[in-house]
């Protein structure tokens, strides 16, 4: 399967977005700044990312196929259904599951989604309300919080 991917400037830090022909298939903090490439994928990936980064998108509608285990695969399938503002413990998603000794397990899921703020894996948080952790930075974690939360954000 080909791959075409986009690097995008936020103000979560720069973005690189991966995409087959069909669907978003990663989206990576990195600090590294691609050349620019057009394709209906990731302009759309990037259109409604800075959209959702200023407040203006709840939902994506960019076509996702994420790459992971089956169990990997069933926690994002469930942060997807985690509606906008709104939080998650990981004791939440494994008791959902049908796996409450699973925390760990959801957490580790989590850690690994290939599509963070797509797949909201920052929505979940600690059974005590702490912030738990973000593959994307704990900063990044509140800002897209905050952001939910009714927070204007500057993008280009």
């Amino acid at each position: 399967m080909s791959t075409v991917s986009a690097w995008l400037s936020t103000p979560l830090g720069g973005v690189r977005l991966v995409a087959t022909d069909d669907a978003l298939v990663e989206a990576w903090l990195c600090a590294d700044e691609a050349p620019a490439v057009r394709h209906p994928v990731l302009d759309l990936a990037a259109a409604e990312l800075r959209a959702f980064l200023r407040g203006d998108l709840r939902a994506f509608s960019v076509p996702l196929a994420p790459e992971g285990t089956p169990f990997q695969r069933q926690v994002w399938d469930l942060l997807l259904t985690i509606p906008y503002g709104e939080r998650r413990s990981y004791l939440d998603l494994a008791q959902a599951l049908g796996q409450p000794g699973a925390s760990r397990a959801v957490g580790a899921a989590n850690g690994r989604n290939p599509l963070p703020v797509f797949i909201p894996c920052h929505r979940v948080v600690a059974s005590n309300g702490g912030l738990g952790g973000y593959s994307g930075g704990l900063p990044n974690k509140r800002l897209l919080l905050e952001i939910e939360g009714g927070r204007r954000v500057v993008v280009d």
